[in-house]
Order: C-alpha cells, then structure tokens, then sequence
C-alpha cells in the first residue's frame, strides 16, 4: 500500500499543533490495542526494534518505503520518536502482531497533514513472508475504523509507487479512490518514481461500513 515513512532519529519531527479540543484525547496518553480475528495492533516498544529491522530491512519489503533505520538502535529511536509525536497528537503508529505471538511483523502508521488529523496520511510495511494472507486488510481495516472514528480524520491519502501493483491493488480492494500520478515524486535505490495518490473519505468509508453490514464482508474482502 502506500509507503511506510519514517523519520530519521527523531530529529526532523513535526512542528507542534494544538489538538481543536481542548481536553487531551485518550490516545494521546496511551494508544489503544485494536483487535482483529488474527492480529493485534498495538503501540511499538523499543524491545521490537530487533525484529523490526530483521523483517524490514529487506529489499523486498524496503524497495517502495522510505528508507528504514539503518540499524536496530535506530528503529529504538524510531520507536521513541513515534511515542513523543503520538503525544504531541501529530502521528499514531501501531505494530501489527499476529494472535498468539509477541513480536510483531509490520508497522502502520497515521500522521496528520494539518491542524489535527483532519487531513492524514498512512502507510504501512508487512514482512514479505505474510503477504497474500489478508493481514494488510485486516490491519488497514482496523485502522480506517480508528482513523475516522476515533481520531476525527474527514480525509485520508496514501501513495504508492505506479510499480508497486501490490500496494496499488491494496488501495483499491479498500475502495480508495484514485486520485492522479506523481511524477518522479519518490526517489529510492538511485531511481525517480511516479507514484499514484490515493484517498479516502469519512463518507466513503462510512458507506463502505454500511455496505459490508448489508452484504457481508465480500464487500471488503
């Protein structure tokens, strides 16, 4: 789906915005655990940072996301700069963590455009050897849900490479609406690529909700 991007050491964070609610919401102290039938999302901690590195620092899975951490220290530092922007209301991510395990096996994240997450981005990375199972869709699912809902979102936008038919695919099975190509805007490996903009509204996804409760989640999946 669109690509995962971190921020190098913490240090290139954000400019502070002030939440349009003048009481500090839940998730700003602490994030949530989502539940889905097979995973778990739930804040990443600094005793991942080992396997994250280890199943995100492949080719594979590293060709169409901004670089990641060179090293583990530097997915520790990821993690502590995620949790301080999480806090400043600025940025949400969640480790994606199959039922039953501890360690998990991809990140997706939500990081707010403007004022508040009214305008957002998100991105996500999944160890290779678990795509094709459904995990992304569940994963995504559970966090459109808490992206609209919870954190107030009207729009959410993604990229992903034109070459990224996987990524592409995935948008689009979520009913993400095609928006336009990028030209030369992601430059990974030496290369320029074009990338295609995707959205989705509180209103489609809420339609889309309502689809899947009629018919059944053939809708979705």
């Amino acid at each position: 789906m669109g690509k995962l991007s971190f921020v190098a050491n913490g240090e290139d964070a954000v400019r502070s915005m002030r939440s349009a609610d003048a009481r500090t919401p839940d998730w700003r102290t602490t994030l949530p655990e989502l539940q889905g039938p097979r995973i778990t999302l739930r804040e990443p901690r600094a005793g991942d940072a080992t396997t994250l590195y280890s199943l995100l620092s492949t080719e594979d899975v590293a060709r169409f996301i901004s670089p990641p951490p060179p090293s583990v220290e530097g997915f520790e530092r990821y993690v502590t700069w995620s949790q301080q922007q999480r806090s400043a209301g600025q940025y949400i991510c969640f480790a994606i963590v199959p039922r039953g395990s501890n360690d998990p096996i991809g990140l997706i994240h939500v990081r707010a455009l403007g004022p508040g997450f009214g305008t957002a981005d998100w991105g996500a990375a999944i160890a290779s050897e678990f795509w094709g199972k459904g995990i992304f869709t569940e994963a995504a699912e559970l966090v459109l849900d808490f992206a609209f809902d919870v954190l107030r979102t009207h729009r959410l936008e993604a990229r992903a490479a034109i070459c990224n038919g996987r990524g592409n695919g995935a948008m689009k099975k979520l009913g993400a609406e095609r928006e336009g190509v990028l030209r030369h805007a992601f430059f990974r490996n030496g290369d320029y690529l074009d990338q295609v903009v995707w959205s989705i509204l509180h209103e489609d996804w809420k339609r889309r909700r309502q689809d899947k409760a009629i018919w059944g989640s053939s809708v979705i999946h």
